[in-house]
């Protein structure tokens, strides 16, 4: 599976490395191209998965802002909830195409 914007893939795994949580396609952290990515300060909170970390994906100079995120820290229960280790894996939204 596949991360595109702006032309460029910005990540990539096997489907069966990556997590769905709620509808996301979660890649594995050593999947993302590290070069097209910028920490946000941005931050959001899942009632059940907890406190949302953001990236800025950068690609040819446009900025999509908090076009990434991923939990650090996820809220105790929230893993066996899903049924797998989602720590730091990165889900896209925001024009973001994930793709088989």
């Amino acid at each position: 599976m596949k991360a595109i914007w702006n032309n460029e893939i910005i990540a990539e795994a096997i489907k069966d490395e990556l997590i769905r949580i709620e509808g996301n396609w979660y890649f594995p952290p050593e999947s993302i191209k590290k070069e097209f990515y910028k920490s946000s300060d941005h931050r959001t909170t899942c009632f059940w998965k907890g406190e949302a970390y953001y990236y800025d994906v950068v690609v040819n100079g446009n900025r999509n802002e908090f076009g990434a995120w991923y939990y650090p820290q996820p809220q105790d229960g929230s893993i066996e909830r899903v049924g797998k280790d989602f720590v730091n894996y990165v889900a896209f939204w925001n024009g973001i195409q994930v793709t088989e």
